[in-house]
């Protein structure tokens, strides 16, 4: 590989790997506090669409962004609402909330944008870092991307000095573990619970925005692509830790861009084969063939305060 072709590699992969890493670091907050989110796709595909309609409409990135925002709290209210205070299959309820995100911006981006979809939607420029962005190689690769790349290892950060050295942090490891110590210790089980949700939803719709206002400039039904489904498993494969959930984003993300990379290379394998891959290790980190996987203890399971006097 040369060296152009490789810092497009790690360019391309870089900025693959960004919406699951932002997806992944809410994933990761709302399952060590015991709340598997399974609707983080729906999360992404609602934050994308109306961003791109709020960016469409005004012409104006930022007000699309507020949109996307202010699209996906509400449906992380909701999935916190069935999740844990109706106490309801959590699994179901995102599989659930998916096929509703999915059904619901299809049909509404045939109705508003319908044969205005090849208009490019106004999104958000590259930032070129002064300095860093000239460096030989690696350089622009490494430093000429919007500004949600960065934003996402510097969100990866936080959520490690969150969860490590905060006091709130320590609450949603403690309800994730022991929700009726965290309960007797007089922690609210169910805020903290709340809370994770709603930065599943935030992260999420942060990554869902990178899609349609940060990438592409562009929305098209079902554009996750299963892309909150990889974030999960990207949380799995890193065992519910921050740093083996960046990397394990990094190696999807790089996974994905083999698919353009190794074409351009020269060398001929099958597309279906390299679609599959970044999902069939997925697959196999799921599966707990690579590596062992240590969830939260009482990761899925509904807590009920009546439970605190048994």
């Amino acid at each position: 590989m040369t060296a152009e072709l490789l810092a497009v590699f790690v360019g391309s992969s870089l900025r693959l790997a960004t919406p699951l890493l932002l997806a992944a670091m809410g994933e990761l907050i709302s399952e060590r506090a015991g709340v598997l989110n399974m609707s983080l796709e729906g999360f992404m595909l609602v934050a994308a669409f109306a961003a791109a309609v709020g960016s469409w409409a005004s012409g104006s990135p930022p007000v699309g962004l507020l949109c996307g925002l202010m699209a996906v709290v509400p449906c992380a209210l909701l999935q916190a609402w069935l999740s844990v205070s109706l106490r309801a299959n959590q699994i179901v309820v995102g599989i659930g909330f998916n096929i509703l995100a999915l059904g619901v911006t299809t049909l509404l981006y045939r109705l508003i944008i319908g044969a205005r979809s090849r208009e490019q939607i106004p999104g958000f420029d590259k930032v070129r870092i002064p300095g860093l962005s000239e460096l030989p190689f690696l350089g622009p690769a490494l430093f000429q991307h919007i500004w949600m790349v960065y934003l996402a290892f510097a969100l990866a950060l936080g959520t490690w000095l969150f969860l490590r050295h905060t006091a709130l942090g320590l609450a949603v490891r403690a309800a994730g573990a022991d929700p009726r110590a965290a309960d007797k210790a007089g922690l609210s089980v169910t805020r903290v619970r709340y809370f994770g949700v709603l930065c599943a939803g935030l992260f999420g719709g942060l990554a869902g925005m990178f899609l349609s206002i940060g990438d592409i400039h562009t929305f098209t039904e079902g554009m996750t692509n299963g892309a909150g489904y990889l974030a999960i498993a990207a949380v799995i494969f890193g065992s519910w830790k921050v740093w083996r959930t960046l990397g394990a984003c990094l190696l999807f993300g790089a996974a994905t861009a083999l698919q353009f990379q190794l074409p351009a290379m020269g060398v001929e394998v099958p597309t279906a084969l390299l679609i599959m891959l970044p999902y069939l290790m997925a697959l196999l980190a799921v599966a707990g063939l690579i590596g062992r996987q240590t969830p939260p203890a009482c990761l899925g399971v509904p807590y009920d305060r009546a439970d605190r006097v048994r």
